[in-house]
């Protein structure tokens, strides 16, 4: 099943983000590898591709999982969530209809 990965941004995160930017897309690209990745990228903070200084709110992950609680776990281990990227991590079940 498809599953949804929303990672919040904590304030001041920027610069964490990007040190830890590699190991968090090596772990994308492994379930893009697998073909379990649907789509996966970071929301920008203001309405710009590039939005310098002003960071991003967070990202999205939609990927498959066997299950809820494998999609939770896969997100818990993202180093994203310990070096405190991400400042809250939500999961939930999707239902891909489109394309």
């Amino acid at each position: 099943m498809w599953y949804v990965i929303e990672g919040r941004d904590a304030p001041g995160s920027l610069e964490r983000r990007r040190s830890e930017r590699a190991g968090h897309l090596a772990r994308i690209e492994t379930l893009r590898d697998e073909g379990r990745l649907l789509l996966a990228g970071p929301c920008p903070a203001i309405d710009a591709a590039d939005p310098g200084p002003a960071g991003y709110s967070g990202s999205l992950v939609v990927a498959e999982f066997d299950s809820l609680q494998s999609a939770r776990e896969w997100a818990e281990a993202d180093p994203y969530v310990h070096c405190g990227v991400w400042s809250d991590v939500e999961v939930r079940p999707f239902d891909r209809v489109l394309p």
